[in-house]
């Protein structure tokens, strides 16, 4: 399992160059909270983008996106709140992306998925 991680921690390195090369500013990097991790958190000019980063060598299982399913959702969610308040964020519009890693094809998922709790209330500003 340490092998995966350390493979892990290579893509998300390659992802967040990526995405400073598309002009966003990292924060941070594999942000741990009670709730679990996210891989990335950037600002895309005035947008808060909490980022999950996906990798696959190959489409087998699938494409490297479909792997971001409501549970992982749902940590990102949580884990972004504590952000928030931990960092003492207030208004700020943001954004949940994925990265997809196919290979050594990157492709950015800008709000990939629907940042609403499970009444489909609204849990975070948007843009």
């Amino acid at each position: 399992m340490g092998n995966q991680r350390q493979i892990g921690r290579e893509y998300e390195k390659m992802a967040a160059e990526y995405l400073e090369a598309c002009g966003f500013q990292i924060l941070s990097c594999n942000y741990r909270c009670r709730y679990g991790e996210i891989d990335l958190i950037a600002k895309d000019g005035e947008v808060l983008v909490f980022c999950e980063v996906k990798y696959r060598s190959d489409t087998r299982k699938g494409e490297p996106a479909e792997a971001v399913g409501i549970k992982k959702q749902q940590t990102i969610y949580k884990c972004a709140a504590a952000y928030l308040q931990e960092y003492g964020i207030g208004e700020m519009p943001c954004r949940f992306d994925v990265i997809s890693i196919l290979g050594r094809e990157i492709c950015l998922i800008r709000d990939a998925f629907e940042n609403q709790d499970k009444y489909g209330a609204q849990m975070f500003n948007e843009k």
